[in-house]
């Protein structure tokens, strides 16, 4: 039996951590989603980025290129890359439209979850502030372990979001060492061959953030159970708020 008293949160405050329940709840469900698909996506521009660094690993550049600006540079196109990503070197001498594309849809994915890490960050620690005024309230002490884990999973999450930002942005950097236009490339794997090396490297780097991507969604979905159990308790003594002298079970 709950009784409504000193022992409980008196109804405004109830009427609060309910509603920050409710919502919170909704918004993790989103990134219980969101992170996995970009987790997705990452894992794709890896791949890519794999397959061309192993191909110019070995590649022997062509001697002289063929006079239409739109043929296929057999020497630079990793076998079966351009069905499966569309990378596609041309002879024109421009870098693919596709690794551009790569390029800023990795700068983008950096922006948005930095930007998503700080809020959770600065969110979580006055979340744990205000939890700390909730310790005066014996009604709540059994689940009050519950709401904590729930701040500390996703103050976990928040600085793996800032770390995915830090790896894609210095892969990023990496890529940026390399001239991706054919005339360029062909130079390099007639010499030093650097460019696979950056390209591999950088492919390492976003399969980790790729991983802290699905690793920050397994720790929201652990907060599943633990919002339940806490807001079916807040549920209960706000009954009982409602309708004093009321007991229930």
């Amino acid at each position: 039996m709950v009784d409504q008293g000193p022992e409980s949160p008196p109804p405004e405050l109830l009427a609060v951590i309910a509603n920050l329940a409710r919502y919170h709840h909704q918004h993790e469900q989103f990134y219980a989603q969101s992170p996995l698909r970009d987790a997705v996506a990452l894992e794709a521009h890896s791949r890519a980025l794999k397959a061309l660094g192993a191909h110019w690993s070995e590649a022997r550049p062509a001697e002289s290129s063929m006079p239409n600006p739109y043929a296929g540079a057999d020497d630079l196109n990793a076998p079966g890359l351009v069905a499966a990503n569309g990378v596609l070197f041309m002879e024109g001498g421009e870098e693919p439209a596709e690794l551009a594309r790569l390029k800023g849809e990795l700068r983008s994915l950096a922006e948005g979850v930095d930007g998503t890490g700080a809020w959770l960050a600065e969110a979580m620690e006055q979340s744990w502030q205000v939890l700390g005024a909730l310790v005066a309230y014996p009604a709540l002490a059994d689940v009050l372990g519950e709401r904590h884990q729930i701040v500390v999973n996703d103050s976990l999450a928040a600085g793996m979001q800032t770390m995915i930002a830090r790896l894609l942005r210095r892969a990023l950097d990496l890529l940026a060492q390399v001239d991706l236009s054919p005339p360029s490339l062909r130079e390099d794997l007639a010499g030093a061959r650097v460019a696979p090396g950056y390209l591999l490297s950088a492919s390492e780097l976003i399969d980790r953030a790729a991983d802290l991507l699905a690793e920050s969604a397994t720790l929201v979905h652990e907060n599943e159970r633990r919002w339940r159990l806490f807001s079916a308790r807040v549920a209960e003594l706000s009954v009982v708020g409602a309708h004093p002298g009321s007991p229930t079970t």
